[in-house]
C-alpha cells in the first residue's frame, strides 16, 4: 500500500526532471547553445519556484549528488597519477594562493562598505570556491583538459576542494559555535591520511583486483565493481571530511593505474550522462525567480563581486606561477563563478547564525541567483577568455626572458637546416616528434606553454618557448633554412596565423597542417598551406589510395590523386562536390592482379612457393613475392605469415586457389581443397590433453566434459588460431580483454568483457556455436546456442 501511494508522484518528478532535460536541452542545441545551459534553465522552468513540477528537493539532490560523484569519476579515469603529480605546485601554490586572495579582497570590499568581518570572512569563504561540475564538464567539451588553461583549472579547483575542510571547520569558530585548534588538526590529518591511503591502493591493489574482475568475463560484474569503487571512495573521503567530488576524482586515479581504464570509462560514460545532467537541473531549481525580479540589483551586486574577485585573484595566482598571460586570461574567465559547495557551506553557516553579506535569507537568495547566472554564463565566459587569451599572445613578447634569453635561442638553432619546425607541443605533436626523433630527421619544437617546453627540455627536445604566430619566433627558430612547418593541434584560428606567418618568411617550404574538420580546410589552404589533413576524412583517403595499390595503379598517380583530394579542400568525398580528374587507368591487367597476404593459419604457411606453383597456383601467374619490404626468389622462399603474393590470373583461378590462403580448418566437417589435411577430433588419441597449446598458432586440440548436454559436439575440430590476438580488433586498431577461440574455424575474438565483443559477433554472423578460452591457464568451453559451460 505504501508503495502504491508513494510511486505515482515519485515518479512523475523523476518524468519530469528527464523529460524537461532532454526537451530543453534539444531547444537549447537547436538555440546553438551548450547543454549545460539547457539544463539549468530546465531546472528553473520545473523547479517550485516557478511551474513547481518537482517539489521534493531530496530527490533532486541526491540525483545531483550522484551526479557529480559521476562527473568526477569520470574525469579522474582520464586524468592519472602523473598527471596530478605534474601540476602539484599548480594545486598548492596556486590554489593556495587564489583561495586566500578571494578570501582577503572579498572581507576587504565588504568591511569596507559596513558589513561585519564575520559576515565579511564567510562571505570570502563562499566567494573563493568555483563550480568543480560545470568548470570540469566545459573544460571537457571543449576537448581542453590537456591545454595549460585546463590544467591549470583542475589544479585550484583541487585545492578548493581541500580547502572545504577547513572551511566547514571553522564556519562554527566563526559563528561562535564552538570548534578548536585540536579538531582542526584531526580532521586534516584525517584527510591527509585517507588521501595517502587511496594512492596507494591507486599503486599497489587495484590493478590486480580489477584484472580478476575483468577474468569473469562478466559485463555486469565489471560494471558493479566500477561502480562500487566510484561510490564507496566518495563516501570513504566524505566521511573524514572530504567533499565528495574530490573522492569521487581520487576513485577515478585508481581506476586510470589499471590497463582496464579505457573499459570501465566506456561502461560509466552513460550514467554519468543522465546524473550530471540531473545535477544541472537541480541548480536551476534553486533559484527563486520572484526574488530575482523583486531585488535585481542585490543580485547583480553579488555577480559583480564574484565576477571581479575570480578574475582578478585566479587571474594574478596563475600569473604568479610564471604562466602565460593567455593562459591566466582562460583559466580566470573560466572559474568565474560559485560553486555548488557554497550550497553546503551557507547552510552549515546558517546554523550558526552566519550568511552571506549579513543580510540573512536575501543574502541565500542572492547567493543562489548569483550562483546560477553565471553557471549558465560559464560556457561563454569559457569562450571569451579563450579569444582574450589569443589576443593577449599576439601583443605577448615572443622570448620568456630577456633579449639575451633571444640572442642565445638565435645561437642555438643557427645551425638548423632543412628541418621541420614543429608548432605547438600538443599529443599530436609529441608523437610526431617522436618518430622524428627516432628517424634522425632535424626538427625544433616551438611552444609558449611552460609545461610543454619543461616536459620537452627534460627530454633533452630541442625547444624555443615563444608564440608561433609571431616572425621572431619562426625566424629564431630557422624559418629560412627549414624545410617543412607543421601545425599539428592548434585550433583552426591559431592555425592559420601561424601558416600565414610562415609562407611570407618561408615561400619555399612545405606547410602541412592537422585539423579535426573539413569545413577548416580552405581557410587554412588559403593562408597558406600546402597540404590540410583533415581528421575526419583522412582515413578516407587513406582507404581510397590502398584501394588504388591493389589495382596495381603505380604509386606517383596514387600520390597526385591523393594530393588532388587533398588540394581540394575534401569537396571530391562531399556529396554533390567537385570530383577532380583523377589519373587512374584501371585496365584488364588491373583488374587480374591481386595481392594476397599469408595468413599465420593458412594451409600455404609453410610450404615451398615453388611446389605451389607447380600445383595449385599452375593456373595463376606469379608477378612478385615480398617478405619484410624485400622481393624474395621464387623458386627457393618458403613461405611464412605475412608474406605478400602478388599473382595475376581470373577470378576462377583465385577462387580455387583461396583454400591455401583460408583458416586451416575444417568447415562443417569439409576438408580444404588443397592443402595439408587437419585431422577431426575422432581421430585425436583420447590420452591427448584438452589443449596441445595456446602459445604461438599451433593447432589446438579441444574434448569437452561428457555429460555436458551440448547437442553440438560435432562442429569441434582442431583448429588453429587465425590471429595471435582479436583478429577483428586487430584490424581495426581496438583493444581486447580475454581472448576466444572458435572451435569450427579458428577464429579468434575478444570476449564479451570487450568493447566489441567479437567472438559473440562471430557466432551470430557464421552459426559457429563453440568457443573455448585462450587464457593462460584455462581450458573451458562455451556453447552459445545451448549455454552451457563445456
Amino acid at each position: 500500500m505504501i508503495a502504491a501511494s508513494v510511486a505515482p508522484a515519485f515518479l512523475a518528478e523523476v518524468v519530469a526532471i528527464i523529460c524537461a532535460a532532454a526537451a530543453i536541452a534539444y531547444l537549447s542545441f537547436r538555440a546553438g547553445l551548450l547543454p549545460i545551459v539547457g539544463f539549468l534553465l530546465a531546472g528553473v522552468l520545473i523547479g517550485p519556484h516557478a511551474l513547481g513540477l518537482v517539489r521534493d528537493p531530496a530527490l533532486a539532490d541526491a540525483a545531483a549528488e550522484a551526479g557529480v560523484i559521476l562527473l568526477m569519476f569520470t574525469i579522474g579515469i582520464e586524468f592519472s597519477l602523473d598527471r596530478l603529480s605534474r601540476i602539484k605546485k599548480l594545486i598548492f601554490v596556486g590554489g593556495g594562493l587564489q583561495v586566500a586572495l578571494s578570501i582577503v579582497t572579498t572581507l576587504g570590499v565588504l568591511t569596507l562598505v559596513g558589513v561585519d568581518w564575520r559576515a565579511a570572512l564567510f562571505t570570502g569563504f563562499l566567494v573563493s570556491l568555483s563550480s568543480t561540475a560545470i568548470v570540469m564538464k566545459v573544460v571537457a567539451d571543449r576537448g581542453d583538459t590537456a591545454a595549460d588553461y585546463g590544467q591549470a583549472s583542475m589544479g585550484l579547483l583541487i585545492f578548493q576542494d581541500l580547502a572545504i575542510i577547513m572551511m566547514v571547520l571553522l564556519v562554527p569558530m566563526i559563528g561562535g559555535g564552538g570548534g578548536s585548534a585540536l579538531a582542526i588538526a584531526l580532521a586534516i590529518g584525517k584527510a591527509v591520511a585517507i588521501v595517502l591511503l587511496v594512492l596507494f591502493v591507486a599503486r599497489r591493489l587495484m590493478p590486480p583486483v580489477l584484472e580478476r574482475v575483468a577474468l569473469t568475463c562478466s559485463p555486469e560484474l565489471f560494471l558493479l565493481s566500477v561502480v562500487a569503487i566510484c561510490f564507496g571512495t566518495a563516501w570513504l573521503t566524505s566521511v573524514v571530511g572530504v567533499s565528495v567530488s574530490l573522492g569521487a576524482f581520487l576513485a577515478g586515479l585508481l581506476v586510470s593505474e589499471s590497463r582496464f581504464s579505457h573499459h570501465a570509462l566506456g561502461e560509466v560514460m552513460p550514467l554519468q550522462i543522465l546524473f550530471s545532467a540531473t545535477f544541472f537541473v537541480s541548480v536551476g531549481m534553486l533559484l527563486d525567480l520572484e526574488f530575482l525580479v523583486m531585488r535585481p540589483g542585490l543580485v547583480l551586486a553579488a555577480v559583480a563581486l564574484v565576477l571581479v574577485v575570480k578574475i582578478v585573484t585566479t587571474a594574478g595566482s596563475i600569473l604568479a606561477l610564471k604562466y602565460p598571460p593567455p593562459v591566466a586570461a582562460a583559466a580566470a574567465l573560466t572559474l568565474a563563478q560559485v560553486g555548488e559547495f557554497s550550497f553546503v557551506l551557507d547552510r552549515a553557516g546558517a546554523a550558526v547564525g552566519l550568511s552571506p553579506g549579513g543580510l540573512g535569507a536575501a543574502g541565500s537568495q542572492s547567493l543562489i541567483a548569483s550562483t546560477v547566472l553565471l553557471m549558465v554564463a560559464t560556457p561563454r565566459l569559457a569562450h571569451l577568455g579563450g579569444g582574450l587569451g589569443e589576443r593577449l599572445a599576439r601583443r605577448q613578447t615572443v622570448s620568456a626572458g630577456p633579449t639575451a634569453a633571444g640572442d642565445v635561442a638565435h645561437d642555438q638553432f643557427a645551425h638548423f637546416e632543412h628541418h621541420v619546425i614543429v608548432a605547438g607541443y600538443g599529443q599530436a605533436a609529441r608523437q610526431l616528434v617522436r618518430v622524428l626523433r627516432g628517424s634522425r630527421v632535424p626538427f625544433v619544437v616551438t611552444t609558449l606553454s611552460p609545461g610543454g617546453a619543461n616536459e620537452a627540455e627534460s627530454e633533452g627536445l630541442p625547444v624555443l618557448r615563444g608564440d608561433s604566430t609571431r616572425q621572431h619566433t619562426l625566424i629564431l627558430a630557422g624559418i629560412e633554412r627549414a624545410k617543412m612547418v607543421v601545425v599539428a593541434d592548434d585550433d583552426p584560428v591559431v592555425a592559420i596565423r601561424v601558416v600565414a606567418t610562415a609562407r611570407v618568411l618561408a615561400p619555399t617550404a612545405r606547410i602541412l597542417v592537422r585539423t579535426r574538420y573539413q569545413s577548416d580546410a580552405a581557410s587554412l589552404a588559403d593562408a597558406g598551406a600546402d597540404l590540410v589533413i583533415a581528421d575526419e576524412l583522412e582515413s578516407v583517403v587513406q582507404i581510397f589510395g590502398e584501394v588504388l595499390r591493389n589495382y596495381q595503379i603505380p604509386a606517383g598517380d596514387i600520390e597526385s590523386d591523393e594530393h588532388l583530394i587533398r588540394s581540394g579542400g575534401y569537396s571530391a568525398l562531399n556529396e554533390g562536390g567537385e570530383r577532380p580528374e583523377m589519373s587512374c587507368d584501371v585496365n584488364a591487367d588491373c583488374l587480374q592482379t591481386r595481392r594476397i597476404q599469408v595468413r599465420a593459419s593458412a594451409p600455404a604457411a609453410g610450404q615451398p612457393l615453388a611446389s605451389l606453383m607447380a600445383g595449385p597456383f599452375a593456373s595463376m601467374t606469379l608477378r612478385d613475392v615480398e617478405r619484410d619490404g624485400s622481393s624474395l626468389e621464387p623458386s627457393t622462399a618458403v613461405l611464412r605469415p605475412g608474406d605478400l603474393l602478388t599473382f595475376v590470373g581470373t577470378t576462377t583461378s583465385f577462387a580455387d586457389a583461396s583454400p591455401l590462403f583460408r583458416s586451416a580448418a575444417l568447415l562443417d566437417g569439409a576438408a580444404p581443397a588443397a592443402g595439408p589435411q587437419i585431422r577431426a577430433a575422432s581421430d585425436v588419441p583420447q590420452s591427448s590433453t584438452r589443449e596441445s597449446h595456446m602459445a604461438g598458432h599451433e593447432e589446438i586440440v579441444f574434448h569437452p566434459r561428457h555429460g555436458t548436454g551440448c547437442g553440438h559436439l560435432d562442429q569441434i575440430h582442431p583448429v588453429r588460431p587465425s590471429a595471435a590476438g582479436c583478429e577483428d580488433c586487430l584490424r581495426i586498431g581496438s583493444k581486447w580483454v580475454h581472448l576466444r577461440i572458435c572451435l569450427t574455424c579458428g577464429h579468434v575474438g575478444c570476449c564479451d568483457s570487450s568493447p566489441n565483443r567479437h567472438a559473440t559477433a562471430h557466432h551470430h554472423a557464421t552459426g559457429h556455436p563453440i568457443v573455448r578460452s585462450m587464457e593462460r591457464g584455462e581450458t573451458w568451453g562455451w556453447c552459445y546456442v545451448d549455454e552451457v559451460m563445456l
